[in-house]
């Protein structure tokens, strides 16, 4: 059974950074794309980035480019999302997501992923 466990959430000032990590477990880490998408309250989950299998490609919403880095360790079964110059709009729960096999289409849609964590919430106060 896929679990996948999100951490590093919380409540920081506009300008300030985080990083959020996932760990993964029942799964064979490197054979997954792994996401981030994040949901404001009262809106559509949304996608934030994608990183490959093997961490060298990754592609990211607009709205997040130059400020946040998706990374991973696959000898840890981890994938991160560091954020920097946050802003009140980055506000919103943080979902990491896991799709067996290549990113295909950019951007993935949410239906293309098939494990999901718990959710962090980031706020950001301006």
């Amino acid at each position: 059974q896929v679990q996948l466990v999100e951490s590093g959430g919380g409540l920081v000032q506009a300008g300030g950074s985080l990083k959020l990590s996932c760990a993964a477990s029942g799964l064979t880490f490197s054979t997954y794309t792994m996401g981030w998408f994040r949901q404001a309250p009262g809106k559509e989950r949304k996608f934030v980035a994608v990183i490959n299998r093997n961490g060298i490609s990754s592609y990211y919403d607009d709205s997040v480019k130059g400020r946040f880095t998706i990374s991973r360790d696959n000898a840890e079964s981890t994938t991160y999302l560091q954020m920097t110059s946050l802003k009140a709009e980055d506000t919103a729960a943080y979902y990491c997501a896991a799709a067996k096999g290549s990113m295909g289409v950019l951007p993935p849609e949410a239906a293309r992923f098939d494990s999901w964590g718990q959710g962090t919430q980031v706020t950001v106060s301006s």
